[in-house]
């Protein structure tokens, strides 16, 4: 896995746990020689990890509407910043240029993002692993709620297990790893036959 795709919060959140996980995160993509890609923003959780990635000399590319370049701070910094005309555009730009998906605790555009990466992959738009980091408990909740779904028949189980879940960056990377090693696999079979 060459990039991914940070899917998170513009707010830093109520607890210090979430930026100092974010810098782990960050720190970890250095260590690991991963592209950071994302939403673009310089605040928030975006711009921790945008910002740690940038002061290790790692590369981090932004893609972001035209017209949230104000609300989102548009960071100028960081190694592209790619300017879009909508938000479809953004997330079709961001699957582009990712390997994988990444999520940490964000609002309503986060989870936005999040289900639709889930649905692409659920209707085999693509093979891309897909991650939540679950900091402090943040997802416990929907978890539990998508659990629900499996059971009540509104969710298939194999869609449901589409999503890799852990609380340690570490771990949860390991796991997308081999996710994406098993998948690149199974592509290059496929294009032989």
């Amino acid at each position: 896995m060459k990039s991914i795709c940070v899917f998170c919060g513009s707010s830093i959140g109520a607890d210090k746990i979430f930026a100092s996980t974010a810098k782990k995160v960050g720190k970890l993509f250095l260590k690991e020689g991963i592209e950071f890609v994302y939403g673009g923003g310089n605040v928030g959780l975006m711009g921790v990890l945008a910002g740690t990635i940038m002061d290790g000399g790692g590369k981090a590319t932004g893609i972001m509407p035209e017209f949230l370049m104000r609300r989102e701070h548009a960071d100028l910094k960081i190694s592209e910043l790619i300017i879009v005309s909508s938000m479809h555009e953004r997330k079709a730009k961001m699957s582009e240029l990712s390997d994988a998906f990444w999520v940490m605790p964000g609002g309503l555009g986060t989870m936005e993002e999040f289900f639709e990466v889930w649905t692409w992959s659920q209707l085999s738009l693509h093979k891309k692993p897909i991650g939540v980091l679950n900091i402090d408990g943040y997802y416990n909740g929907l978890l539990k709620f998508l659990n629900r779904a499996v059971k009540k028949g509104f969710i298939k189980k194999p869609d449901r297990n589409i999503i890799l879940v852990d609380d340690n960056p570490k771990r949860l990377l390991k796991q997308m790893q081999a996710h994406y090693i098993e998948n690149r696999k199974g592509k290059q079979i496929e294009e032989k036959t």
